[in-house]
């Protein structure tokens, strides 16, 4: 299967955007590179740059393995992807309202209306409820990947609580930190003012007559595999890290237990997925929501971003509809395309995945972090078999895509500089204007082959630069 190579073209030649960097890389003895990498890893375990995975040892942490060769984007490159990241989630974000009011994309019969009323992300509560500038999605983190004919794609739409944009800042810093002389050389777009975005951002979302809005970033707490980056985006903001049992709701209205007393809170950044937020709407058991919050946002006298219920809208039963979302709400053609998705749901499809099982990636419709998905080319006989029985039974809960040529770029591994298969996260702030900084965060695939990027199966991070010029 061919490769597109971020760093030469076919022919061997270097691509423009690496000319500087290769002429850099090839004077560098690879003993510099291998002690710049221990050098990281111990500043990050300093740091706290860390994170857990759900169902290993109690409080085990790793570093996410980060990776000293950038991944460089030409500014004409960045250019077009700013610009379909903008449209699609504009469109997203006009979705979400639609479906929570009028519902006109079901009425049209371009969505099946079961697909979104039946999903177990769409929430009922959110009917009629309007919230601040119509905004949904405040922070999306999309997820595309580069095809062996060079043009990016979209992935996945990450719109509940999207992680990893502390990576991108902390990558950077430690690349400046590394090899200060490549700043020198090279006009890379910078990173490190994410943080006054969003702080911007969530202070415009504010409900209707705040001027001096308090905002809080909701945490699940320490033991959350993120936390790192909970405590990183508060502490770069300047808010307060705050968990369910540090908030409280009174006359429908969110307070903040402060040592001087209860301080009203106005925008909430959560952390905590939808489930979990409200024990009197939601889950009765849980302990990290706040009870009668959703009182308090139904009331209009506080901002959640994300929004409740713009988990139907990345869905993977949902993803297949968004080039059509941007027609219908926008009138425009989709900049960024989707992955040809085959549902398990349909009739048609379902034959098509039993009968290709060996040739595709087929995910769980909830699924993430790489979990419970199927790589057909790299599974085994009984793996295969595995997921045709489960195919079988529960088809409405798997989609299928092909097996994608993801692009390499090269990557100092334990043999040396190799190609490793790499995807990019470009981080999307949504308010009054659609804005992000240029980049994302690089998700790189650290073993031979593999497919997966995802930091819990042994993923790691690089760089991502976008030229100025």
């Amino acid at each position: 299967m061919p490769f597109y190579d971020e760093m030469y073209d076919d022919a061997g030649a270097v691509r423009p955007g690496y000319r500087h960097y290769v002429e850099w890389l090839r004077s560098i003895d690879p003993e510099r590179l291998s002690r710049k990498r221990a050098e990281a890893d111990v500043a990050f375990r300093r740091v706290g740059i860390t994170f857990a995975v759900y169902g290993e040892e109690a409080g085990k942490e790793r570093l996410i393995p980060f990776d000293v060769i950038p991944r460089i984007l030409p500014a004409n490159e960045w250019r077009l992807i700013e610009r379909g990241l903008r449209q699609r989630v504009a469109a997203l974000n006009r979705f979400l309202h639609d479906i929570y009011h009028e519902q006109e994309i079901l009425r049209s019969g371009i969505i099946p209306s079961h697909v979104v009323t039946e999903n177990r992300q769409y929430r009922p509560q959110m009917q009629g409820l309007a919230v601040p500038g119509g905004v949904y999605a405040h922070i999306a983190g999309i997820d595309l990947v580069r095809a062996d004919d060079g043009l990016f794609y979209v992935l996945e739409d990450n719109l509940r609580v999207p992680s990893g944009v502390s990576y991108m800042i902390e990558d950077r810093k430690m690349m400046m930190r590394l090899f200060p002389e490549l700043f020198v050389r090279h006009r890379v777009a910078p990173v490190q003012h994410y943080p006054d975005l969003l702080l911007a951002q969530l202070r415009a979302a504010a409900p209707a007559g705040v001027d001096d809005p308090t905002c809080v970033l909701l945490t699940p707490g320490a033991f959350n595999s993120a936390y790192f980056e909970h405590t990183f985006l508060a502490q770069q903001m300047g808010i307060d890290l705050v968990e369910g049992r540090d908030l409280f709701v009174q006359d429908e209205t969110v307070y903040m237990r402060t040592t001087q007393g209860p301080k009203r809170v106005d925008v909430i950044y959560r952390r905590v997925d939808d489930d979990f937020l409200d024990p009197e709407v939601f889950r009765p058991d849980s302990l990290l929501g706040v009870p009668g919050l959703l009182r308090a946002y139904r009331a209009g006298r506080v901002t959640l971003a994300n929004a409740i219920g713009t988990g139907v809208a990345d869905d993977k039963s949902i993803y297949p509809y968004v080039p059509a979302m941007i027609r219908f709400y926008l009138g425009e053609e989709p900049i960024l395309h989707n992955v040809q998705t085959w549902l398990g749901r349909d009739p048609q499809d379902l034959r098509y995945i039993l009968a290709h099982l060996p040739e595709l990636v087929v995910k769980e419709v909830h699924g993430s972090g790489g979990k419970g998905m199927l790589i057909g080319p790299m599974a085994s006989t009984a793996e295969i078999e595995e997921f045709r029985a489960k195919l079988r039974t529960q088809p409405e809960n798997y989609v299928a895509q092909p097996t994608l040529a993801l692009s390499t770029c090269p990557t100092f591994v334990e043999e040396g500089i190799a190609p490793r298969h790499i995807d990019l996260r470009p981080f999307v702030l949504s308010g009054k204007a659609i804005e992000m900084v240029p980049g994302g965060l690089t998700r790189v695939a650290l073993e031979s082959g593999s497919l997966v990027v995802n930091s819990s199966q042994g993923g790691g991070t690089k760089d991502t630069w976008v030229l100025e010029c």
